[in-house]
């Protein structure tokens, strides 16, 4: 499995260049600027509560939030304080603005089937087995699969188990060769073959997937794997999300 942030949210050069004190603030505090998730966040959340307009929020309120440390005495800026203050209260419907953009690749189509039962802020592109074809000569050089952990640990039934994905990739290429279809042939692909995604979701739906699916929840172990590697690439781009994890 490998799991790549690639896109986030992010300001417009436009907006940010009709902040009139710009230079003045990134004198002050860096959050904003170095993270751009952080000051839309700090922007949706006083949105609700602020009688300045959006464009405004940061101008007139950045250094406040992030000048100024945390007034709970739980580390970080005053922008800090209120998004631990919105997560716990529950009014997270201020962190769906902000959205990341991943490759995940080299999971099986049993993880895809799991990960799909999650649709509220979630957006999907799955590579297709209709299109894509999977046998041995093709480009794809044949299917990958993911074995799970007990077959792995267990060495006569990982035999067995490689036994059956080699018929299985031999009943592919004899039906290609006998003229049927990718889309057709694709029927004795099994739920271990693997496949690439573009998965895009934003903040508090991931927050929801991760609490979910984490380890020690009951989950599989590879969406269990998955949910851990998500947190990972947010945290190294977000470090300040790192506590919502918990």
């Amino acid at each position: 499995m490998n799991v790549k942030l690639i896109a986030h949210t992010a300001l417009s050069d436009e907006f940010v260049s009709e902040i009139t004190n710009f230079e003045e603030l990134t004198g002050v505090f860096h959050q904003p600027y170095e993270n751009d998730r952080a000051a839309i966040a700090l922007t949706a959340i006083r949105c609700c509560y602020s009688p300045l307009k959006p464009t405004e929020i940061i101008t007139e309120e950045g250094e406040k939030y992030f000048g100024q440390s945390a007034s709970d005495g739980q580390g970080g800026t005053e922008a800090d304080r209120l998004i631990r203050h919105i997560v716990a209260s529950k009014h997270t419907s201020t962190l769906e603005h902000l959205t990341y953009t991943f490759a995940v690749e080299g999971v099986s189509r049993a993880l895809l089937a799991q990960l799909t039962r999650h649709r509220v802020g979630f957006s999907y592109s799955v590579q297709s087995q209709r299109y894509v074809r999977f046998g041995s000569g093709d480009k794809s050089g044949g299917f990958d699969y993911v074995t799970p952990e007990s077959i792995q640990n267990n060495h006569e039934a990982l035999r067995v188990f490689d036994a059956v994905m080699s018929e299985l990739q031999a009943a592919y290429d004899k039906l290609r060769a006998l003229g049927i279809p990718a889309e057709d042939a694709r029927a004795v692909l099994p739920i271990t073959a693997t496949c690439n995604i573009v998965l895009t979701l934003n903040l508090r739906a991931l927050l929801d997937f991760y609490q979910k699916r984490k380890r020690g929840n009951g989950a599989q172990r590879e969406i269990a794997e998955l949910a851990e590697r998500l947190r990972e690439e947010i945290v190294k781009a977000d470090p300040w999300t790192a506590k919502f994890f918990d």
